[in-house]
């Protein structure tokens, strides 16, 4: 008989730049929702899923890719909200790739439907997937099928 605990699946929020203020920073395209409030939605979905969670907020790039390096051998999964770094943000596109498990770029709004500067995403090539345009249900959404994916490999 094995005397160890099980080890919990374990899943990194990472949220980047400005999106702190959702809730504040134009609601007609973010909604309400604070970033607390998904996170506690988040954290829920978690505790029903028995996976472990943990988040990131930081409006500097460095710091969120210091957060994926110092998890690089605890997590099994990461959803990402880039932000603002979406379109440029090379450092954290080079971070993504070299981390060992899946991660999903997340966004609030669609940014196919935006600025036509918002369109590209150079954070995409370097994830498995990207699911947007859902307000906070976005980050839900991803979370569900990112623990989905990472149980498939697992069996």
């Amino acid at each position: 008989m094995n005397s160890e605990p099980r080890k919990l699946m374990h899943i990194l929020v990472l949220h980047g730049p400005n999106l702190n203020l959702f809730g504040r920073r134009e609601p007609h395209i973010y909604g309400t929702t604070t970033l607390p409030e998904i996170n506690e939605r988040l954290q829920t979905l978690a505790a029903q899923l028995d996976v472990e969670i943990s988040f990131f907020q930081s409006n500097h790039e460095g710091a969120l890719i210091d957060t994926l390096h110092e998890n690089i051998d605890r997590a099994d999964g990461a959803l990402v909200n880039p932000a603002g770094l979406t379109q440029h943000g090379v450092p954290l596109h080079d971070a993504i790739k070299a981390m060992p498990f899946p991660i999903l770029e997340v966004h609030m709004s669609n940014i196919a439907a935006r600025e036509g500067w918002r369109v590209h995403s150079i954070i995409s090539p370097a994830v498995k997937g990207t699911v947007q345009g859902l307000g906070w249900r976005s980050y839900t959404a991803a979370f569900g099928a990112l623990v989905g994916m990472i149980r498939d490999t697992a069996e």
